[in-house]
């Protein structure tokens, strides 16, 4: 047992329910008091004080002092003797007065002390004790900020780590982080299990018949690791994935992917694998490859790319009909596409982006209406018009661009509660935006950026821990100062742009070896210059080009400057110090 931090601290948190939630209760408080700290952060300093091992004991009326004779004076206290309050919301817990009773004799004695709310059930609307919310300076009610433990929200073990983070006052990256390398060690203990498992039984069904029952008994145990295995695996290349893309390190995303690879082994026949472990194995491979690709790693993408369509083409052989391989096999079309457009070219990029609607078409017919490969069509048109802006065909590139956001939004509408779905359609609006922009109509892509600005600022205050949304807002950012300076609005422009670089030297900090995050850090230097040159600030464009210019480098050393990107990024930061060293303006 841990002793607590403090000496008037007997448990470490009081658990509130209504009695009708009480087998919920139950689940969660076992959880909670099961949890261990991840061993590097223990002892660690907190705002609580030293973060212990575990969060033995938590307070629960029904399971601490059931022979006691007054339950209210046992309730009243443990609250004091508690270093924080969890109230399991519901619809139940919403009109139970002894809930009520809790929470504010808990508030009442410990005003300093968090109160944590975990949603079981219902809305926030008809959920939330009326204890838990207050009113605020405009004189409305303020509901509290909740961990949402039901399915297609946190979930239960998300919001059970957003719990233990808001108990012992770690932050949820650091066990975010730390619970996905608890998961991948034993993902590998796992996996080396059920190869030794495969092994002996192999030796004992040739050493006797006699020996049968037992090989048999050894099968269907290695078959239950491996598929607790490949169930793991699965969660790491889905809702593990989202949240550490939401964190924005991709280096932790490359190792979990290389530690799951590790699983299946190195390429080998492909009839030795089932239909579903060769599936996942090709996810993984799509999982690396994206992730070497953000890096700037294009032959190690390629690589990985190359091994997934080899993977998902023998699959489609085998079942052509089978909607679920032509998406798979789409999603190599795909990949191989980004990287001939990322190597400039354009014309393969083109005819591999056509075939890859062709399967998105061909899914949609086989299993119309399903969110899932509607969302294929979407991101086929949006793919044909950033080919089509490579060409400078921009109202081409337009007219798929907002096929793509009609598509997004009709998904969005379908699955309301999937926020992915609104970030492609304000990525769609930013594309319409750049096709009017490179016409010179900069007033319509003032509006579009804006438009999606909306929609992430949106998104970032559902989800403020997702830097991929706070990504996308700095690029919405430096965009509509870009358009500033052309309408010759300089001073708008220069606040923009200031945004835009403080947010990106935030970023860079987590992960300075981001490629598209460095790419956009220079680009905002380049357009500061571009702006102090044509306000007549030659000593500032001086420090912006050599910001930029450090920026880029970095990057050169880092990965190299093959990309069209690169070599287009080159050749403004030559014109404008050409530029600078005349001393004109344009």
């Amino acid at each position: 047992m841990a002793e607590p931090a403090r000496a008037d601290i007997r448990y470490t948190a009081f658990l509130s329910y209504s009695h009708k939630d009480a087998a919920a209760a139950g689940r969660l408080h076992r959880r909670l008091e099961a949890y261990r700290i991840p061993r590097r952060l223990v002892g660690k300093d907190s705002p609580y004080g030293p973060v212990p091992p575990r969060l033995w004991p938590i307070f629960r009326d029904r399971e601490e002092l059931p022979a006691a004779t007054d339950l209210s004076e046992t309730v009243r206290a443990a609250l004091a003797q508690s270093g924080a309050l969890i109230i399991l919301c519901s619809p139940h817990a919403a009109g139970s007065l002894w809930v009520a009773e809790e929470i504010e004799t808990f508030r009442r004695l410990h005003p300093d002390r968090p109160i944590l709310a975990a949603i079981l059930d219902g809305d926030p609307a008809d959920c939330f004790p009326k204890a838990l919310r207050a009113y605020g300076q405009d004189g409305t009610w303020h509901e509290p900020l909740a961990t949402d433990l039901r399915r297609g929200k946190d979930g239960s073990h998300l919001g059970l780590l957003k719990l233990v983070a808001g108990i012992t006052g770690l932050g949820l990256d650091d066990l975010v982080q730390r619970d996905a390398s608890r998961r991948v060690r034993r993902i590998t203990t796992l996996g080396t299990l059920a190869l030794i498992g495969t092994v002996v039984m192999a030796v004992l069904a040739i050493l006797a018949f006699e020996a049968r029952r037992e090989a048999e008994a050894q099968r269907a145990e290695a078959e239950r690791q491996r598929a607790g295995a490949e169930g793991l695996i699965e969660y790491l290349l889905t809702d593990l994935r989202d949240k550490l893309r939401g964190v924005g390190n991709v280096g932790i995303m490359i190792d979990v992917n290389r530690r799951a690879f590790a699983y299946y082994a190195e390429p080998a026949p492909l009839g030795g694998l089932s239909p579903d472990s060769l599936e996942r194995r090709a996810r993984i491979l799509h999982a690396l490859g994206e992730d070497e690709r953000v890096l700037g790693h294009v032959p190690a993408a390629l690589r990985a790319f190359r091994e997934a369509h080899r993977i998902t083409g023998e699959l489609l052989a085998r079942a052509p009909n089978d909607p679920e391989r032509i998406f798979g096999h789409a999603q190599s079309e795909y990949w191989l596409a980004s990287i001939d457009q990322m190597r400039g070219n354009n014309s393969a990029a083109l005819m591999a982006y056509r075939r890859y609607r062709s399967e998105a078409e061909r899914i949609n017919r086989l299993r119309p209406n399903q969110p899932r490969y509607l969302g294929e069509l979407a991101f086929s048109e949006s793919d044909l018009g950033i080919a089509h802006m490579a060409f400078g065909r921009y109202q081409e590139a337009r007219r798929h661009f907002e096929i793509s956001r009609m598509w997004f939004d009709r998904v969005a509408q379908l699955e309301p509660s999937n926020r992915r779905w609104r970030s492609e359609s304000a990525d769609a609006h930013g594309w319409v935006s750049d096709t009017l922009y490179f016409e010179h109509r900069y007033r319509e892509a003032y509006e579009e950026r804006q438009q999606s600005l909306q929609i992430l600022r949106q998104l970032a205050n559902e989800d403020p821990h997702n830097r991929a949304y706070y990504y996308m807002i700095m690029i919405a950012t430096r965009t509509l100062g870009r358009i500033d300076m052309q309408l010759h609005q300089y001073a708008r422009a220069s606040v923009l742009l200031d945004e835009a670089r403080a947010g990106m030297m935030r970023l860079l900090t987590i992960d300075s070896d981001n490629i598209d995050w460095r790419d956009q850090a220079t680009r905002i230097e380049a357009n500061r210059a571009e702006l102090f040159l044509d306000t007549g600030r030659r000593n500032e464009a001086a420090g912006a080009l050599h910001a930029a210019r450090q920026l880029f480098n970095g990057t050169l050393l880092r990965n190299g400057a093959s990309s069209p990107e690169h070599l287009q990024l080159s050749r403004q930061l030559a014109a404008l110090q050409m530029r600078y060293g005349n001393g004109r303006r344009h």
